[in-house]
């Protein structure tokens, strides 16, 4: 009668506690696994000026008559419900020339950086990551056209340091503190300068967004460096779409002790054209002045980009041409090498795979 009475008592409290297990499994679902992608490009190109010189001001399109490499990426995402890593590694001429302050095998990390998302509205990130500043961006496959704007070519390419991204609602908020523009570290000649960095974005709809960006302070050799950026995009119909970008510099240098500001400002307008989903076209018309030639011999070039995009699955293939105007300077050769002009044309073809 007591192993009965002792094997049922037992029995209850097996199942209390099964019971017990099941509900509070129930009432506390599991973490979602991590995910861990794989992402990845590559592009390549053909370029020829018609001046059968380089003539090229901007980023990564420096040849004449060659068919050149571009960059090949690979990047690895890993996340989890409140932390993501990301590791984005590049390799090739355009990889090298976006880390031109770096040597070796640090010139492959076009980003790497951690994020920490406490609660929803707000994210917390440490590492070297591509810079919020202005329309345009390093991989080729995310850009309409494949050449660059001088406003890209001028402005920041990354940033080091930590952020905090805030989101409520429509409205986003991003501060952070950063190394001086484009260094991962810091060179060895005591100078701890940091800048300031921020963005204020508004998308009122999922068609319309607009954002504010600032980068500023001090770089390594202790000028004052502050930029002003505007970016605008719009979705007007399942045809056309917008974008626009204008952007203003300001410096003062240590060699006149601060005394006199100069400045160097851009325009860009993006129209872009989708008649089917396996064709568009994108006309990229900038403006970019330069009065007191920090970053270009003329006062002012006018530069006008037509581009056509035909892709299928992850391919897309870009036949590309482009005029370049300086009202001022000859700052563009001519065929014989030694002499100058102020307009230049060029076309390109250009494959980019990306998946």
């Amino acid at each position: 009668m007591l192993r009965t009475l002792s094997f049922s008592l037992f029995a209850t409290l097996m199942s209390c506690s099964v019971w017990a297990q099941t509900a509070d499994t129930a009432a506390k679902p599991a973490a979602p696994a991590p995910v861990l992608s794989i992402t990845g490009s590559a592009d390549v190109y053909y370029r020829y000026n018609f001046n059968k010189q380089v003539n090229n001001k901007t980023s990564f399109t420096n040849t004449h008559n060659a068919a050149t490499l571009g960059m090949a990426t690979l990047k690895l995402e890993h996340k989890t419900q409140k932390v993501d890593l990301v590791a984005d590694l590049g390799f090739g001429p355009r990889a090298k020339e976006f880390s031109y302050n770096d040597n070796g095998i640090t010139q492959a990390i076009k980003q790497l950086y951690i994020s920490y998302t406490p609660i929803a509205w707000l994210k917390l990130t440490g590492g070297t990551w591509g810079t919020h500043v202005g329309y345009e961006v390093l991989d080729a496959y995310a850009n309409r056209n494949y050449s660059m704007s001088y406003m890209f070519t001028n402005g920041p390419f990354s940033h080091t340091g930590l952020k905090a991204d805030l989101t409520f609602g429509k409205h986003g908020f991003m501060v952070g503190v950063s190394n001086p523009t484009d260094f991962r570290t810091i060179p060895d000649n005591g100078k701890s300068n940091k800048n300031l960095i921020a963005q204020y974005s508004f998308a009122p709809t999922d068609n319309y967004k607009f954002y504010l960006n600032f980068v500023g302070g001090k770089d390594v050799a202790d000028n004052k460096i502050y930029q002003y950026d505007l970016v605008a995009t719009g979705k007007l119909s399942s045809l056309l779409s917008l974008g626009i970008n204008g952007t203003i510099n300001n410096s003062k240098y240590t060699a006149d002790d601060y005394a006199t500001s100069h400045t160097w400002s851009g325009a860009a307008l993006y129209v872009n054209l989708d008649p089917a989903p396996w064709f568009g076209l994108t006309v990229r018309g900038e403006y970019f002045h330069d009065k007191d030639h920090i970053k270009i011999a003329s006062d002012k070039v006018i530069a006008g980009t037509l581009s056509a995009q035909f892709k299928v699955d992850g391919f897309t293939f870009i036949p590309e041409f482009r005029y370049d105007n300086a009202n001022t300077t000859a700052m563009f050769l001519k065929s014989d090498g030694t002499t100058g002009t102020k307009s230049t044309a060029s076309f390109l073809i250009a494959a980019i795979y990306s998946f």
